[in-house]
């Protein structure tokens, strides 16, 4: 099918509830070790209380992404797993702040994680499904602005009500902060909303035999079917995307280890807090939120100029770039101890951000069957999620035995594997773009 080109505003809806995905991302990324601790658990059990966020990965990404190329009813392809994930998100981020044990807290991210991604998977094969290949840079990129919105906002938003909005209250029995609570429903607000606006603002486009792909439909289905399916595609999996796991793998093992060491590092190690009950801690813990905030203010920003440095240099040059800026802002808070030198370490990190988003999912998605888009997007996630089990598993051990607790060596862990990273890139092999001329859309 040549599928039309898509106009500005277009593009803007069709990516708009990723604004509202982020908030469930950022606030539990800004917030959830700070959560941990303030229910009592150590620096070295922090990494496998956030098991439950890859786990989920792993299991609901590829499922999801079979049923959704399966799946076509009245809103759609996509669509209904949007408005799905929404709804159940937007529960557990009502619930989260008010959890008092930390087998609860760890149990709802569980269930918060299941919840976003099933939003979250289907967005990334919808540009894949509604933008011709010459178009699908600006359209990831998109999504990386309003991801990086979202997060300068979800990622602030503790800090803006306390400092700048004057929001007072008190904190829960478990010791979770006002801010933090108000936060967490705020953003289950936004994620609905942000994701409605998707769902009535955007049409997808029926198959081209929806007769045959009925009868699909009711030939393969059950839970057996679609793991038979998972299975098949990984054997069948194009070389670009097995030389881009190694590129995801290194990539995200970098990114956990700042975002689940990064708040209570500039906690402990810049603002001197013994300990979660002292101001400090909280202080500190704020202001990571804010540097959170400021990496995904240099996303949303950065994102606007990825698709001309793309035609320019080209993807794979754009992204190894973009990754070494990272992780030299990771490696340079070994010897940062001012808090407001943090925020030029963010430069760089908010840069490897974007491109992360975008440039891996622009190059995998020329490379993978159009038909089979959603379940190879799934499995793609398995080069996110499966580095993520690796440091959960593994992290505690290695902060106790050769790290001995430090949260800024952990920090610093995360910039080698993002160079690891940035230098795997360029033996990547792009698949040659398809040379279809587009219908233009229209007016």
């Amino acid at each position: 099918m040549q599928k039309p080109r898509l106009r500005f505003w277009q593009i803007w809806n069709m990516s708009f509830g990723f604004l509202g995905i982020q908030f469930g991302w950022a606030l539990q990324m800004a917030n959830m070790s700070s959560i941990y601790e303030y229910l009592g658990a150590k620096a070295n059990q922090i990494p496998i209380l956030w098991l439950a966020a890859p786990l989920t990965g792993l299991i609901v990404q590829p499922i999801i992404g079979q049923m959704s190329d399966r799946t076509w009813n009245r809103l759609g392809r996509r669509r209904p797993y949007f408005l799905i994930g929404a709804l159940l998100s937007s529960g557990a981020l009502l619930l989260m702040p008010n959890v008092g044990v930390l087998w609860m807290a760890a149990g709802l991210l569980w269930i918060l994680d299941a919840s976003i991604n099933i939003s979250m998977e289907p967005f990334r094969a919808f540009v894949a499904d509604m933008l011709p290949e010459e178009q699908r840079t600006r359209g990831f990129a998109m999504q990386s602005i309003f991801i990086g919105l979202g997060a300068v906002i979800a990622s602030a938003l503790p800090w803006l009500l306390t400092n700048v909005l004057h929001v007072r209250g008190t904190a829960s029995s478990s010791g979770i902060p006002f801010n933090v609570k108000i936060s967490f429903y705020l953003g289950a607000a936004a994620f609905l909303g942000a994701v409605l606006w998707t769902i009535f603002t955007t049409k997808e486009y029926p198959p081209q035999d929806l007769a045959a792909f009925r009868r699909a439909q009711r030939a393969r289905r059950g839970v057996g079917e679609a793991a038979s399916d998972v299975l098949l595609a990984i054997r069948e999996m194009p070389v670009t995307m097995r030389q881009l796991a190694w590129v995801q793998i290194c990539t995200w093992l970098g990114l956990f280890c700042m975002w689940i060491y990064f708040p209570v590092a500039v906690a402990h190690n810049v603002y001197g807090a013994e300990d979660q009950s002292s101001p400090l801690y909280a202080q500190g813990v704020e202001w990571a939120g804010i540097c959170f905030g400021i990496y995904s203010a240099v996303c949303f920003v950065f994102s606007f100029a990825l698709p001309w440095l793309a035609r320019v240099v080209g993807r794979k040059t754009t992204h190894s770039v973009c990754l070494a800026c990272g992780a030299l802002g990771l490696i340079s808070v070994a010897v940062i101890h001012d808090k407001n030198v943090l925020i030029l370490s963010m430069l760089g990190v908010g840069m490897a951000w974007a491109s992360t988003l975008s440039m891996p999912y622009v190059i995998v998605s020329s490379a993978i069957p159009p038909e089979r888009t959603g379940i190879y997007m799934g499995i793609f996630n398995f080069f996110i999620v499966t580095p993520e089990i690796l440091a959960s598993l593994c992290f505690g051990w290695l902060m106790n035995h050769v790290l001995h607790n430090n949260r800024v060596a952990a920090v610093v862990t995360g910039g080698v594997f993002m160079l690891l990273a940035a230098l795997l890139v360029q033996r990547v092999q792009e698949p040659r773009p398809a040379l279809v001329k587009p219908i233009q859309a229209a007016a």
